[in-house]
C-alpha cells in the first residue's frame, strides 16, 4: 500500500486488522514521511526504537485475534503531555531534555487501546499562544502556506494531521488551542466538556480551563479517539468529572429522532449569536460559514438568531484568569528540583531570577507578570475576583441561549491565518483572534471546529459548533452529518 498516509484512523485500523498492511509498515512509512517534512516544524522528538516496539506489539495482538478501533494506528502527542521514552518539554527551554518517569492518563489510555506513539509535537511554550510562534524550538509552518501560522497552541498537532504526517493527534484547548489551529489547518478538532479528559500528566497552564482533546481529519475519527481518551480519573486528577465514559461514535450516521435519511438533522436548532457575525469578522470567513450553515439547513436543521451579550468581555476575563493560574502553576519551575538552572549565580535569589529569565520565553514571562499582578494584594478583588464573577455571567449567557437552541454555531476565528511574524510585536492583536473560542472555554462547554471551506488566498476556514455540557456525542453527530454531505475535510494542501 503506497498511500498509507492518506488513510484516516478508521481506514488505517481496518487495513491493519485485515492484514493488508502491518502496524510496523505503517509506523515506518509515517516516521520517514514526518522526517521528510521536518521543514514544517511539527515534530519535536522521535524515539524510533520505542515506536517500532509498540507497532510490533500491536501486530502481535492482532495475530492473536485482538481487535480495536485504534489497534496498531500511529498517533502523535502534543508536547504538553508527559510521555515515557520521549522528551516532554511543553515547547520550553525550561524543560529542555526532561524525561518523564510516567505517562499522562490520555497517553496511557491510548496506548492501552493499542495506539502507537509516533512522536512528540511542537506547541506554543506552555500552551501560551495562538500562532505557534512562541515555541522555544522554532515556529510551526502551515502546510497550506508555509509563510503563515498554523494557529496555536496545538499548532504542531494540527499541521501533522493536515500535512498527512499522522492520521490523528492529541491537543489541548485552554482558550481555543484545539479549535483555532484546526480551523487554520483545515482539519477537525474537538474540545470536550471541561473535566471529561484527565489532566493528570498534562503540563499545566491554567488549571480551570485546560482540557485535552483529539484532532483528526473527520468527526468520526475524533469520536473514536475521544471514546478512548475520556472518562473519570478522580484518583489522580481532582478536576476530573466523575461521569461515566461514553461511546462517542454511537450517533454517527444516525438520523435524529423523527428525522429522515434525506434530512438527518431535522429538528436540530442551531443558534447563531449576533456577536459572532459582526464587523470584527472578515467577509471571506463569514461567507464560508454562511455557506456551511446553508448546508445544515438542507440537512434539516433550523437556524435561530440568538445573543451572547457578554462575548466582548471574554478576552479581558480570560487574560486575567488564565495568567493568574499560570503564574501559580509555573512557580514550580525555579531551577531547584528540575528544569533549567542558570549556569552561574551568586545566591538563591539570583539563581531563581536567572533560571526563570533564561528558561521562559517572552510570552510566558508576560503572562506570569500579568498573573502575579492581578493576584497581588490590593488587586485581587478588583481584577481576579471580578473576572471570576463575569465568567459566571458568561456561562449563564450560554445557558440562556440553550433554551432557544440545541447547538451554537459561528466562525472559529475572525480571519484566516496571518503571516508568520505579522502580529509578533502586538500581543493584543494576537489575543483578539480568540474572541469566538474564549467564551465557550470560560463556560467549560464542549466545542469543535469543522472544515467549512476556504477564504482569502485559498486558506481554510472552520465552522465552530458549541454544545451544552456533556453533549459531545450530539456535536459529533451534527459534524459527521455535515461531513457526509460535503468533502471539505478531505481536502489536502498541495503536495501533501
Amino acid at each position: 500500500m503506497n498511500d498509507l498516509h492518506r488513510l484516516g484512523v478508521a481506514d488505517l485500523a481496518a487495513a491493519i486488522a485485515e492484514k493488508k498492511t502491518s502496524s510496523v509498515e505503517v509506523a515506518e512509512a509515517l516516521l520517514a514521511r514526518a522526517k521528510q517534512h521536518d521543514h514544517l516544524g511539527a515534530f519535536l522528538a522521535f524515539n524510533e526504537e520505542q515506536t517500532l516496539a509498540q507497532a510490533k506489539a500491536a501486530d502481535a495482538r492482532i495475530a492473536a485475534g485482538g481487535r480495536g478501533p485504534l489497534l496498531g494506528v500511529p498517533l502523535a502527542h502534543k508536547d504538553i503531555f508527559v510521555t515515557r521514552g520521549f522528551p516532554s518539554t511543553a515547547g520550553s527551554k525550561m524543560l529542555a531534555g526532561y524525561q518523564s518517569p510516567f505517562d499522562a492518563t490520555v497517553v496511557s489510555k491510548l496506548a492501552a487501546a493499542g495506539a502507537v506513539t509516533l512522536g512528540k509535537l511542537n506547541c506554543d511554550e506552555f500552551a501560551m499562544g495562538g500562532s505557534n510562534e512562541n515555541s522555544a524550538y522554532g515556529v510551526v509552518r502551515n502546510p497550506w502556506d508555509v509563510e503563515r501560522v498554523p494557529g496555536g497552541s496545538s499548532g504542531g498537532s494540527a499541521v501533522a494531521v493536515a500535512a498527512r504526517l499522522v492520521p490523528a493527534t492529541t491537543g489541548t484547548d485552554t482558550g481555543g488551542s484545539i479549535r483555532q489551529p484546526a480551523s487554520f489547518c483545515g482539519i477537525t478538532g474537538i474540545k470536550p466538556t471541561y473535566g471529561r479528559c484527565s489532566r493528570y500528566g498534562m503540563i499545566a497552564f491554567a488549571s480551570s480551563l485546560d482540557q485535552a482533546g483529539p484532532m483528526a481529519h473527520s468527526a468520526a475519527d475524533c469520536a473514536t479517539l475521544l471514546s478512548v481518551m475520556a472518562g473519570p480519573d478522580i484518583d489522580r486528577d481532582s478536576t476530573s468529572l466523575d461521569h461515566p465514559a461514553e461511546d462517542y461514535t454511537r450517533l454517527l450516521g444516525q438520523p435524529r429522532e423523527g428525522a429522515t435519511a434525506a434530512q438527518p438533522l431535522k429538528g436540530l436548532r442551531i443558534g447563531l449569536p449576533k456577536e459572532f457575525f459582526g464587523e470584527g469578522c472578515a467577509p471571506d470567513v463569514i461567507a464560508a460559514v454562511r455557506a456551511a450553515l446553508d448546508q445544515y439547513e438542507k440537512l434539516g436543521a433550523t437556524l435561530v438568531d440568538i445573543s451572547l451579550p457578554r462575548t466582548e468581555l471574554a478576552i479581558p476575563v480570560y487574560y486575567i484568569i488564565a495568567p493568574a493560574e499560570a503564574s501559580s502553576n509555573l512557580s514550580r519551575f525555579d531551577g531547584v528540583k528540575f528544569g533549567h538552572r542558570a549556569a552561574q549565580y551568586d545566591d538563591l535569589t539570583d539563581m531563581y531570577k536567572k533560571s526563570r529569565s533564561e528558561g521562559f520565553g517572552p510570552e510566558v514571562q508576560r503572562r506570569i507578570m500579568i498573573g502575579t499582578y492581578v493576584l497581588s494584594h490590593g488587586y485581587y478583588d478588583a481584577y481576579y475576583l471580578k473576572a471570576q464573577q463575569i465568567r459566571r455571567l458568561i456561562a449563564q449567557d450560554f445557558q440562556n441561549a440553550f433554551e432557544q437552541c440545541d447547538v451554537i454555531a459561528g466562525p472559529v476565528a475572525p480571519t484566516v491565518p496571518w503571516k508568520i511574524g505579522e502580529k509578533s510585536d502586538d500581543p493584543v492583536a494576537n489575543y483578539l483572534a480568540d474572541i469566538y473560542t474564549l467564551p465557550g472555554s470560560l463556560a467549560g462547554l464542549p466545542g469543535m471546529s469543522v472544515p467549512a471551506g476556504f477564504g482569502e488566498g485559498g486558506l481554510p476556514v472552520g465552522l465552530q459548533l458549541i454544545g451544552n455540557h456533556f453533549k459531545e456525542a450530539e456535536l459529533l453527530q451534527a459534524a459527521d452529518a455535515f461531513q457526509r454531505a460535503t468533502d471539505w475535510h478531505k481536502k489536502s494542501p498541495e503536495g501533501y
